[in-house]
């Protein structure tokens, strides 16, 4: 019976052709001499046509003209791409690597992929999607993605909030080469502290993340993985000035200290001094602001040995000032002289990264993690002053290994963390400790043919959230060639930092409530509410396919994220924002249709819709999520020429976003001068970008933001009166700036 399904799963691929491509995967020892690779997985590129390498380390794998790309991997050994254009016998062997992340391997360099073989719905976002815009930093990185919102989260800091599966980002676990950095205190403003040019590329996650990362992750994970002191260029310049009067610089400078020592210094300034008022509101439409940011990276690597590490030191300061256009903090701060807000942030963060890979048993692999960030922020909003410490420390170890062969892989190890917040809101003291220890265990099956299943589980003690266990699950499924039917669930838990998360709320004139008690302010105590939990399933489908001789793909996704407990928070009532735990239902479906179409050579054309319905039990009833459209168009066209022999040429993008009526929060009981309609108008803005690449060392970029000029009109509830009780700078769906254009230049050494 196993062998006739065997002939039945090979017998499409005999149809259209006769020929196999056979060979032997083999391993260079330290003395020079060849052993067979037992297990190697060897399959064509975009395909799910595979062989695994038998005990001799040899394959036999049907042959396709129309496949040319031929991957060979093994656990602890670099991924390898060779070309094939006839069937013939092939000796490859394959190199030991010190390196634990994860090696996409494509065809070409594609600004934006999508894997067929992986268990998880994983999007690879590289540096060139990045450089489609002007990137500033890591909020301004998903303009160009439709998986990921971007929005504003109120209309006088400028800060960007994104959103994904409708949920916003303290639901999605964030982090950097796989160790969690925004979160706590750094959720409101953190995405602005990573500058674009420090990321090397993006992978983002749909539905419940690894076990291995922690237990936090509900609506997904976004990790950003950054540039290598020996693999970035030795000088790399970025300028860039804005229409606004937006200035920034990045320098990076890298060298080779030894034959095993790498470092790099990277070093970020914006500065931003202009006023803006275009509405004439008398308010700033963006801050006033100043950042440095610098980071010292080493790295060592020894591939005899099998180790490689990472260490990472990095200082931030970051200020910011907004409010009236006539606030003078030297005069004004904490007065109704004028409404002025000032938020100082000064950040540190060391990091160590670790890897061991056994020479003599490569497949068997140790990793280590370790963190430690102390983040300071003071501010005030008009009268009210919120001021947070937030010191975090991050420790996770990890051991990779193999079941008889590499279809058969297991992660398991120890984690542990530890917060300390200190936060001072208006005139009451909230101080906590969190800590917590855990254990993982994740098993992964891929036969390289039909099945790619990822099965997790982990168990934390924590010291206020308790003992729980942590569940996850992705499969892939290939029912047919070019395709990949995807299911997931999982089981999230966190312990919510309402005021850090929510800082927009201080930039209004509502009374705090926290589970209707004493308004903050007046020594009522501490949070008193329940962690947040929730479960995430999905579905998702990718296909495949060639149109008109050119590569397409399309994808469907659903996934839907229940609450058994979530801390709402409570905008229904205009004069106050109350904090509670759920009491009743609270779910977000989301769907998402995509197409993807490489019309020809140099020209590549991605549409989505997408589709939210997210509803929560607040105390006045069952309501849609306020500020979340239900429908979203997304389009994006990119074209570049051919590289000419000096290795110039042009890159031409343009990204359209448009987002249906958004319901606002009840305003009912305002005076009717400060009375909102039910839902906001619909938004569409237009995103252009070209640039001009003289040669491999410099290239000259010029583009605008929202250049069909959509504002939105009075954006500040009550900002005649900001001192008045109907004060409210949340009601933001759409642009408050209008057009933006700017220009800047790149030149590197490598």
């Amino acid at each position: 019976m196993k062998k006739i399904f065997y002939i039945l799963l090979v017998l499409p691929t005999l149809l259209f052709s006769q020929d196999n491509i056979e060979g032997v995967i083999v391993e260079i020892t330290d003395q020079k001499k060849t052993v067979p690779l037992p297990g190697a997985n060897v399959y064509w590129l975009d395909s799910t046509i595979g062989s695994i390498t038998d005990i001799d380390g040899k394959f036999s794998i049907p042959y396709q003209k129309e496949y040319t790309k031929l991957v060979i991997s093994y656990v602890g050994y670099k991924t390898d791409t060779i070309t094939v254009t006839s069937p013939k016998y092939i000796k490859h062997s394959l190199h030991a690597t010190g390196e634990l992340s994860e090696i996409t391997v494509t065809s070409r360099k594609q600004a934006t992929s999508k894997s067929y073989l992986q268990s998880a719905n994983v999007m690879f976002v590289s540096s060139d999607e990045l450089l489609k815009a002007a990137c500033c930093n890591l909020s301004e990185s998903f303009e160009t993605n439709p998986s990921i919102d971007v929005n504003f989260a109120d209309a006088v800091t400028g800060t960007r909030q994104i959103k994904m599966l409708g949920l916003t980002s303290p639901y999605i676990l964030i982090t950097s080469e796989n160790i969690p950095t925004i979160r706590g205190a750094s959720q409101a403003y953190g995405l602005s502290f990573t500058p674009g040019t420090w990321v090397e590329s993006i992978q983002i996650t749909k539905g419940a993340g690894s076990v291995v990362n922690g237990f936090e992750s509900i609506a997904g994970q976004i990790n950003t993985e950054l540039v290598k002191p020996s693999t970035d260029n030795r000088l790399f310049v970025n300028l860039y000035g804005a229409s606004s009067e937006r200035l920034e610089a990045n320098v990076h400078l890298n060298t080779q200290v030894s034959e095993k020592w790498s470092t790099g210094l990277y070093l970020h300034g914006n500065t931003h001094d202009m006023k803006h008022d275009v509405n004439d509101d008398g308010f700033l439409d963006m801050p006033i602001y100043n950042q440095i940011n610098l980071m010292n990276r080493w790295q060592y690597t020894n591939a005899e040995k099998g180790f490689v590490s990472f260490i990472n030191l990095s200082f931030l300061d970051d200020n910011k000032q907004t409010g009236q256009v006539n606030f003078n903090p030297d005069t004004d701060k904490l007065t109704t002289n004028a409404w002025g807000s000032e938020i100082d942030t000064r950040r540190f963060d060391v990091s160590l990264k670790s890897g061991y890979v056994n020479p003599n048993i490569p497949w068997q692999t140790i990793g280590f993690q370790s963190a430690f960030s102390s983040h300071k922020q003071e501010s005030y909003f008009g009268l009210r002053q919120y001021d947070i410490l937030h010191n975090s420390l991050y420790v996770n170890g990890i051991y990779n290994t193999i079941i008889s062969d590499s279809r058969h892989k297991i992660k398991t190890g120890v984690s542990y963390t530890y917060d300390h917040y200190d936060e001072l809101v208006i005139s009451e003291d909230f101080e906590r400790t969190e800590s917590s220890v855990g254990a993982f265990l994740e098993y992964n099956f891929d036969n390289l043919e039909k099945l790619n299943l990822t099965a997790g589980i982990r168990i934390d003690r924590h010291n206020i959230l308790g003992t729980f266990v942590t569940p996850r699950f992705h499969a892939r499924y290939t029912p047919w060639e070019k395709s990949a039917l995807r299911v997931s669930f999982g089981r999230g838990k966190r312990s919510a930092s309402i005021f850090a998360e929510n800082q927009n709320i201080f930039a209004t004139s509502r009374t705090l409530l926290i589970d209707g008690a004493a308004p903050v302010g007046s020594s009522r105590g501490a949070y008193g509410l329940d962690p947040e939990i929730a479960w995430n399933y999905g579905v998702s489908f990718l296909q495949g396919f060639n149109l008109f001789g050119n590569k397409a793909d399309v994808t469907l996704d659903y996934y839907r994220t229940d609450f058994q407990n979530q801390i709402v928070v409570d905008f229904e009532n205009p004069q106050q924002l109350n904090f509670y735990n759920l009491d009743g239902e609270s779910y977000a479906n989301s769907f998402q249709l995509e197409f993807n179409y490489n019309v020809f050579e140099g020209f590549d054309f991605r549409s989505a819709y997408k589709y939210y319905d997210i509803k929560t039990q607040y105390n006045s009833g069952k309501l849609e999520k306020p500020l979340t459209p239900k429908h979203r168009l997304f389009g994006n066209v990119s074209y570049q020429t051919k590289l000419k022999e000096n290795l110039s040429q042009w890159k031409f993008d343009a990204t359209y976003n448009w987002l249906g009526e958004q319901r606002f929060s009840s305003t009912v009981s305002n005076p009717i001068q400060y009375q909102l309609s039910d839902y906001s108008d619909t938004v569409g803005t237009l995103n252009v970008q070209v640039t001009k690449v003289f040669s491999d060392k410099f290239e000259v970029y010029l583009g605008g933001e929202n250049v069909t000029d959509v504002k939105q009109n009075n954006p500040i509830l009550g900002a005649d009166d900001p001192f008045g009780a109907n004060f409210d700078t949340t009601f933001v769906y759409g642009p408050i700036y209008g057009s933006m254009y700017y220009a800047g230049l790149r030149f590197k050494i490598k």
